[in-house]
């Protein structure tokens, strides 16, 4: 390969502009690549999050491959975020034969082997529960749900419980209608629960556990349960409820999400029928989107679950998780791409210090760093729009969406470690309909009026 075009692609590389690397190489015939043309498409199709395309790059060259550390890591690496962490491991032992001593592929290789071994753990539990399930099949339980404990102070009592999750008491039409369209027969704990109050916030929202996920290393924490019907947001069948999450967010189609968490989407807990089958007992389980929709279980049905279930303060960190937020948005490195757009402003003096501001503010108000729909967040997602649509007027829609995540959400040290799209495309629609953004040949901008308005929004900071 050429050595200029290989600088280009590591500058690139370095920019996190990696469709760059892949359109630069698909408009080059394919007999004219070489190794090093493969080995760079591969790693570009890892960091653009096409595993499977990353791979298929990758067995182009494997003979070639075998003695090349990198080689053996960067297939390693789509195998891991494939979830096939035992394959994983073969590819990673290999680069570390190589290669030994290697930062990047020996935390990578002792993450892939702990995976495998839960991921081993988790299908000996399936297959457990499944004989279980076959060799107990037309047995009868008379065990009445929640018959030792009381559920008289079970759910806290708040408007916004009222108005995302609380419905009626189900009927017995509404419960078959909805197991209907779920697909799978609803717990008879959860039944009994729901009877008593048809969803809600309970006032104990943490779960421990014995394994690490992305929201800490000893519990999970939920923001409520979802109730049984339709008309709330957050009920089984609602605008948000688990067909949305499945179908919409890419959670695995193994049962029902049953409650939401405060990631805003990030992560849920599940009714896992996968051991048990569409008329069994489920357990519950917590599903992390941003590990990848890694299963972690927690129960062995949904009244254990609830019976489990403790107070936030037992893992109250709230005030060093805001501290921590606040140190980060002030002194955080911005991604390269944010830094790139920033530079090329001269319309506000210091956007920089602007920017951190008003992220300040964000994590003030909320305790932690995320935007979601509420005033602050909507300027930050219009300061964002402004950046990006200056620097590239051409963008269109898909283009933008695309590119989002790469400013501030997964923006590094001043970044988020997540986001929910579906809050982008409702600003988007917002604007949009509101005529604030406007469309020319599938080019997006802001319109001058609203441009105006939010550089004097910007200066008073």
């Amino acid at each position: 390969m050429d050595q200029s075009l290989i600088e280009q692609f590591n500058q690139w590389h370095e920019e996190d502009k990696h469709q760059y690397i892949v359109d630069t190489l698909l408009s080059i015939p394919e007999n004219e690549w070489d190794y090093e043309a493969f080995s760079r498409i591969g790693r570009a199709y890892n960091n653009l999050g096409l595993y499977e395309e990353a791979l298929q790059q990758f067995d182009k060259i494997a003979e070639e491959g075998q003695q090349d550390s990198l080689w053996h890591y960067r297939v390693g690496f789509a195998l891991f975020h494939l979830r096939r962490f035992e394959d994983a491991v073969q590819a990673l032992r290999s680069a570390d034969e190589l290669e030994a001593g290697d930062p990047n592929i020996e935390y990578l290789l002792t993450l892939s082997v702990q995976k495998a071994k839960k991921q081993q753990r988790e299908e000996l539990r399936i297959a457990a529960k499944r004989k279980h399930a076959i060799e107990s099949h037309g047995s009868t339980a008379d065990n009445i749900p929640f018959a030792n404990i009381s559920l008289d102070d079970f759910w806290e009592d708040s408007e916004y419980a009222k108005q995302s999750y609380l419905s009626d008491p189900p009927s017995v039409e509404m419960i078959h209608s909805i197991e209907d369209e779920l697909g799978y027969k609803l717990p008879s704990s959860y039944i009994t629960l729901m009877k008593q109050q048809n969803g809600g916030i309970p006032k104990n929202t943490c779960f421990p556990t014995e394994e690490a996920t992305s929201w800490a290393e000893d519990h999970i924490a939920i923001t409520g349960i979802m109730g049984i019907g339709r008309e709330k947001s957050y009920s089984l069948c609602g605008e948000l409820g688990s067909p949305f999450m499945i179908e919409e967010w890419g959670y695995p189609d193994i049962g029902i999400v049953i409650c939401d968490c405060p990631s805003a989407g990030h992560d849920v807990v599940m009714l896992d029928y996968r051991a048990c089958g569409r008329d069994g007992e489920p357990e519950v389980v917590h599903v992390d989107q941003e590990n990848d929709y890694e299963i972690t279980f927690l129960a062995d049905n949904f009244e254990a679950f609830i019976c489990g279930l403790v107070s936030e303060e037992e893992y109250d960190t709230s005030e060093e998780d805001k501290t921590e937020a606040l140190y980060k948005v002030a002194h955080g490195k911005f991604s390269p791409l944010l830094e790139e757009l920033c530079s090329q402003v001269s319309e506000v003096d210091q956007i920089e210090m602007k920017i951190r501001a008003i992220c300040t503010k964000v994590v003030e108000e909320k305790g932690h760093f995320s935007f979601h729909a509420d005033e602050l967040s909507y300027l930050m997602y219009d300061v964002q729009f402004w950046l990006y649509t200056k620097s590239y007027p051409n963008t269109n829609r898909e283009q933008y969406l695309k590119m989002y995540d790469q400013m501030i959400a997964f923006g590094g040290e001043f970044g988020q470690g997540g986001y929910a799209p579906g809050w982008i495309t409702d600003w988007l629609e917002r604007r949009m309909k509101e005529g604030q953004i406007i469309q020319e040949n599938e080019r997006l901008r802001f319109t001058e009026p609203f441009t105006k308005e939010l550089m004097n929004t910007l200066l008073v900071i």
